[in-house]
């Protein structure tokens, strides 16, 4: 009987941790792309082929309170001063906030980008020539739904 009540508060906590959406990225382009989850540190690079995904669960940072995927054409672009597409998200509670933002130019110039999520009622993104339209771009969801960034979008 007493393992039963130790196995009982595990399960609740697999059932409300498998109830967090995920960032998801999709690389449209024909060439792969480049990159890093960073938050209060930088995770290791990932390259993602063309037609590919990455996909990573909703988390919070406490230190820097959210997570930056950033997002470069180049291999060492996080590094070397390439432009970077930035896909920003911070975990609050039952509610995820995610933003777009380019650095040191825009590294999708001419190629459509758009952060749609699944849920219904939540604010899309589009950058419909891959660079920023300019002002906050920053939208929230609930934190259950997946919320997707593709590059090289077929459009808006």
């Amino acid at each position: 009987m007493h393992l039963l009540k130790t196995l009982t508060p595990l399960a609740l906590l697999a059932t409300t941790a498998s109830a967090v959406g995920n960032a998801i990225v999709t690389n449209n382009c024909k060439d792969p792309i480049y990159l890093w989850s960073v938050g209060s540190s930088v995770f290791p690079k990932h390259t993602i082929p063309s037609g590919a995904n990455y996909t990573e669960p909703f988390r919070h940072d406490d230190t820097s309170g959210g997570i930056a995927l950033k997002i470069t054409r180049t291999d060492n672009g996080l590094y070397d001063g390439s432009a970077q597409l930035t896909y920003s998200y911070s975990l609050d509670g039952e509610q995820v906030w995610y933003d777009l933002s380019s650095v040191f130019g825009d590294a999708f110039a001419g190629d459509a980008v758009v952060v749609k999520p699944e849920s219904e009622g939540c604010g899309s993104i589009c950058w419909a020539e891959g660079s920023t339209p300019g002002g906050s771009q920053v939208k929230v969801c609930d934190a259950e739904g997946d919320v997707g960034l593709v590059v090289c979008a077929e459009g808006c």
